[in-house]
């Protein structure tokens, strides 16, 4: 184990998993299942998940961050009942016909970005920390956010922080952007942060300027909503009987998509009036498990990023048995 990971597992950088308990006592119906932990991070779920495991459950971690991908191999090493798959969720399919799993009991989702991804300066997802603009999940891959500013017309830079940070000064920031990189490039945190700060002419007040701006280009860069549309569908689709999925989602745009993904598929096929069809022609494969789920104020006061934090589930029926109906 590298001096780095060392220093994160021995608690100084730890990240805190947010809904941990909760989320795996929804996950875990079948001991034995096949069950994947699509957002691996420092393994805070997926060691949750291997406690409840019998001897012959299998779980899958997935992550695109290389940091991330170190420590479940670690885990990996430790537990053979665990396995790892380094990229995106979007590739669940993929990942779980490697481990020759036609259907899965379980898949959990814990979207955004983790704790040790923003304390990192060196990751660049912060404003409060100087460090490289960058934001990429798996650095290495895909254009920085740095390249991609210094490269991207106008429009299409306002039009991402509207879209995905719904900032309502999104033009004026790209026009900011714009003017600043024909005298010098955007290289760090803080020059992004400076820039958008004096782009705004209104604050929020208890929110940096910078906030909606970083959030947007940070989903840009890693197509996370792109990833989750493909996620969201490949695990319905690969869920056994009984099985459920778990979303943890922390800003709007993720939970809206989330929760309308879930709720279009508990309602069922919407069939026109007057079509001559029998009940069970009409009943959905799918049903909700409760109502989203918020942290108590207990863990949000350990834990602040927890605030903002929305759990979901879904799961597919068994019409077999009649559980789920």
């Amino acid at each position: 184990m590298t001096a780095r990971r060392r220093k994160e597992a021995d608690g100084q950088k730890l990240h805190q998993s947010v809904l941990l308990e909760a989320a795996v006592d929804l996950l875990v119906n079948i001991p034995d299942g096949n069950y994947v932990d699509c957002t691996f991070g420092r393994g805070g779920h997926s060691r949750l998940v291997l406690g409840r495991l019998g001897e012959h459950g299998h779980l899958l971690g997935i992550d695109k961050d290389p940091e991330a991908i170190a420590f479940a191999n670690d885990l990996a090493a430790e537990d053979p009942r665990f396995s790892v798959f380094h990229g995106s969720f979007a590739q669940l399919a993929e990942a779980a016909d490697q481990q020759g799993w036609p259907m899965l009991d379980g898949v959990l989702m814990d979207l955004g970005v983790s704790s040790p991804q923003l304390d990192d300066a060196a990751r660049g997802f912060s404003f409060m920390r100087q460090g490289p603009l960058d934001m990429r999940m798996n650095p290495e891959q895909g254009m920085s956010a740095a390249q991609w500013l210094a490269t991207a017309e106008e429009q299409e830079i306002a039009d991402v922080i509207w879209r995905y940070g719904e900032e309502r000064f999104s033009r004026r920031i790209a026009r900011a952007v714009i003017s600043r990189r024909v005298e010098e490039p955007l290289e760090t945190t803080r020059d992004l942060a400076e820039l958008v700060s004096s782009a705004v002419p209104r604050k929020e007040k208890h929110k940096h300027p910078a906030t909606r701006t970083f959030q947007a280009i940070r989903i840009f860069i890693n197509r996370e909503l792109d990833d989750l549309e493909t996620g969201l569908a490949a695990a319905a689709e690969r869920l056994a009987p009984g099985g459920r999925l778990v979303v943890i989602s922390f800003h709007s745009l993720e939970d809206r998509m989330v929760k309308r993904f879930m709720r279009d598929l508990a309602r069922g096929p919407q069939l026109p009036r007057g079509l001559p069809v029998t009940a069970s022609d009409a009943e959905s494969d799918f049903r909700l498990v409760g109502k989203a789920l918020k942290a108590d104020i207990t863990e949000v006061s350990d834990n602040v990023r927890a605030r903002s934090a929305v759990m979901r589930v879904l799961e597919r029926r068994d019409k077999q048995t009649g559980e789920g109906a």
